[in-house]
């Protein structure tokens, strides 16, 4: 059947024309077979460039677009909705790449354009077995999940708790507030960070539209953008939250102690605990794994003190389900263990500290009430603050923190504030990376306090005489130094939390190659995912700062917020499909499927797609021994015919295909179920 099909070279200002003779792409895609029209253009995604589409679509009545031009994860779906505006099923209309594909990647003018030549050559072999895919609306569940209750995920929750919509808050922790709950002070203004994020934590707990599940984690994520069931796994706690008051009698006389995870291994906290008296919930956990109660059936004091009777014992795990319309991630970071840096002698050195360990010497409620202090009671007369430790470093972390320069400066600040202005510091920087609002003026605040820079990263850290000696050089004057100091602190870089592949899994996203979860797109995207219906708040996505990871949580709310508001939302028609005639019921797709999205029929011996769960990965095609298992727009053919025309199948030399000019023909779109038509 002949097709006639329109080829479309955007130039991409020089990002594509700099390298490829776009004319010479577009003169030969004219020669190609089922050719009518082909055209470049400077800009194909600009209103003139997409009308110049629509009206050759009109004109010369064309059934099949190829648009060549960058990446489609940007414009793909620009150029579908122009295609769909003339009348053209927007699956009848494949997007090429030929500039990251092809000019950025490609030295050479000549070899990029030729490589550009087969590329448009390989999608116009394609496009011409593309079928109509039809989507189809289905409704969206007005609640809204947001997992993760630092100060990301509580901005989102209370963004979208005002919109009206009911919001299930899910937290790990005993209590909310992630590491900013950690903090003493925040650059640049100092302001106490307690004094910002509590009256949040408080606002969360009185908020009617949000209820908070604290102590609990996400076990399973089923069903598809619009219609998620959600289960949820609750931890017992030991204490019942709807009789305890919060009184603190158990925290009290509670004989059993452990090390602190919320001071980061500094001093103990009791059996029975809550992080600090701001903690939202008051409710205290009690941790089974130390209790003697629990593992041996002894003590049992914070059960006969307690006024109200709120400590139960046989608490067991429970799960509980949820059905949301749509999920923001909300999961963190993890500050990373230095530990394996070995020359810098952390948990070998008593006086080598992390940055979130000098974050709760500084605090009030931490284990030294807020006195910076060594281990032996003295206060410091000399400290060394060491940068980008595990960042920006080849070994560990290519990528900059962005957080460490600016926390850094802050415990310069604090350290000239509580031990003393006579006290000497010394940073050791590899650049100084200020780039906030007000952020360059505290670094030259700082300065002006007499904080020493020394630029460069040290080799290692010895102990000599008693102090320790940084040993590395100053790359400024070109000299090694060896820098006795009473105490280091260590910037460790901001990592992806432990959990990170397994929390990908459960939720179907992707990571990215620094191990952070990945947006859909850098600059376009930030705090959608590829997965339709779940998006991404605060530093889950990469390292960064309060203020960025609020807006950016308002970013991923205000997402979530227009996709309830709508009420419905489009389906992909791009799934599986199973051919129940090759089907040999191996049942090997069911247990492949990440998604659950494959049943397997015992009536008739055949897997069977669910299309609404579905996500269109291509795992079961991948694998299908009897290759009953396909993708709709994705198919074998096409991807053959593709192949074909990418290596050259179709010789150069071919005359141009005369076509006479027909009437405008208008093919009509519809939403219906999604299926596949010749």
């Amino acid at each position: 059947m002949a097709r006639k099909i329109g080829v479309y070279v955007c130039h991409c200002g020089s990002n594509i024309a700099g390298k490829v003779d776009c004319e010479n792409v577009a003169a030969f895609a004219g020669n190609l077979k089922d050719v009518a029209v082909s055209r470049d253009y400077q800009f194909m995604c600009s209103d003139p460039g997409q009308e110049m589409i629509i009206n050759d679509i009109h004109r010369y009545g064309l059934d099949r677009v190829v648009v060549a031009s960058c990446s489609p994860r940007l414009h793909e779906k620009t150029f579908q909705k122009a295609c769909a505006r003339a009348g053209l099923n927007p699956y009848l209309m494949q997007h090429c790449c030929i500039r990251e594909h092809c000019s950025w990647t490609t030295a050479d003018p000549e070899e990029a354009t030729a490589k550009a030549r087969h590329i448009v050559e390989a999608a116009v072999e394609r496009v011409g077995e593309h079928r109509e895919l039809f989507s189809r609306e289905v409704e969206v569940l007005p609640d809204v999940m947001v997992v993760g209750a630092g100060i990301a995920g509580i901005q989102a929750a209370l963004d979208i708790a005002k919109s009206g919509h009911k919001v299930h808050l899910i937290e790990k922790s005993p209590s909310i507030g992630g590491h900013m709950a950690q903090f003493d002070k925040t650059f640049p203004t100092l302001d106490c960070a307690a004094c910002i994020s509590t009256p949040k934590m408080v606002a969360v707990s009185q908020e009617p539209n949000i209820n908070l599940l604290t102590w609990s984690e996400v076990e399973e994520v089923t069903g598809f953008v619009g219609n998620y069931t959600v289960t949820v796994l609750r931890k017992p706690r030991y204490v019942n939250e709807a009789v305890c008051t919060g009184c603190g009698a158990c925290l009290e006389k509670c004989p059993t102690k452990a090390f602190s995870e919320f001071n980061e291994g500094l001093g103990f906290r009791k059996a029975i605990y809550r992080n600090s008296p701001q903690a939202v919930p008051s409710t205290p956990v009690i941790d089974g794994s130390v209790c003697k109660k629990i593992t041996k059936d002894k003590c049992g004091i914070c059960a006969t003190i307690c006024p109200t009777g709120a400590i139960d014992y046989e608490m067991k795990e429970r799960r509980e389900v949820f059905h949301v319309g749509s999920i923001v991630l909300a999961t963190g970071y993890d500050a990373m263990d230095p530990t394996p840096i070995r020359e810098y002698g952390f948990g070998k050195y008593d006086e080598v500290y992390t940055a979130l360990q000098f974050e709760r010497l500084n605090n009030a409620v931490g284990p030294t009430e807020g006195r910076i202090v060594m281990k032996n009671g003295q206060k410091p007369e000399s400290v060394a603050i060491i940068h980008c430790v595990g960042s920006r470093d080849k070994n560990y972390h290519e990528y900059c923190s962005r957080t460490c320069c600016m926390y850094a400066l802050k415990y310069d600040h604090l350290i000239k504030d509580k031990v003393g202005h006579d006290t000497k510091v010394y940073n050791f920087y590899i650049d100084m990376r200020c780039f906030g609002k007000g952020y360059e003026e505290f670094y030259k605040r700082v300065q002006d306090e007499g904080v020493t820079f020394i630029r460069g990263r040290p080799a290692e850290i010895v102990q000599e005489d008693g102090k320790l000696v940084v040993v590395g050089e100053d790359t400024l004057l070109g000299m090694n130094i060896r820098l006795p100091v009473d105490m280091v602190i260590l910037c460790t870089a901001m990592e992806p939390r432990k959990d990170t592949t397994e929390v990908a899994r459960i939720f179907g996203v992707a990571q990215g190659q620094d191990g952070f979860i990945l947006e859909e797109h850098p600059k376009l995207g930030p705090v959608s995912t590829a997965t339709d219906g779940v998006f991404l708040a605060g530093t889950c996505q990469g390292p960064k700062d309060i203020p960025d990871a609020v807006s950016h949580a308002s970013g991923g709310a205000a997402q979530a917020i227009a996709l309830a508001a709508k009420g419905t939302v489009s389906i992909s028609p791009t799934t599986s499909w199973i051919n129940p005639d090759v089907c040999v019921g191996c049942r090997v797709c069911v247990g492949l499927c990440a998604y659950s999205a494959i049943e397997f029929d015992e009536r008739r011996n055949i897997a069977v797609i669910n299309e609404a769960m579905c996500k269109g990965c291509g795992s079961c095609a991948g694998y299908c021994p009897s290759g009953a298992a396909q993708i709709k727009h994705f198919n074998e053919t096409q991807i053959f015919n593709e192949i074909d025309g990418l290596l050259g199948m179709i010789p150069d030399w071919l005359p141009p295909v005369e076509e006479p000019e027909s009437e405008p023909v208008k093919i009509p779109v519809q939403i219906d179920q999604p299926e596949e038509r010749a």
